[in-house]
């Protein structure tokens, strides 16, 4: 149902679009073709490459590693069955 919903709507546009001029047609093509491109098609790692790098921190290495033990969690209670 939705497939043929989906051609009746295409092909309803493409009636509306049949008298068009080629160039027009051309700028409604790159518009459509712009859509739906994801924004970060130009530079598809960005996010991996950022990830990357080193920690910026005015902390001192033993503040940072005494900040990380305390804020551990332990839980050794056995739960029964």
């Amino acid at each position: 149902m939705t497939t043929e919903v989906d051609t009746t709507i295409v092909d309803g546009y493409f009636g509306l679009m049949h008298n068009m001029s080629n160039a027009n047609k051309k700028a409604l093509i790159d518009k459509l073709v712009d859509s739906i491109k994801p924004e970060e098609a130009d530079e598809p790692y960005k996010n991996l490459k950022e990830s990357f790098g080193s920690f910026k921190s005015d902390k001192s290495a033993d503040e940072i590693i005494e900040e990380i033990r305390s804020s551990r969690l332990f839980n050794r209670e056995i739960e029964p069955f």
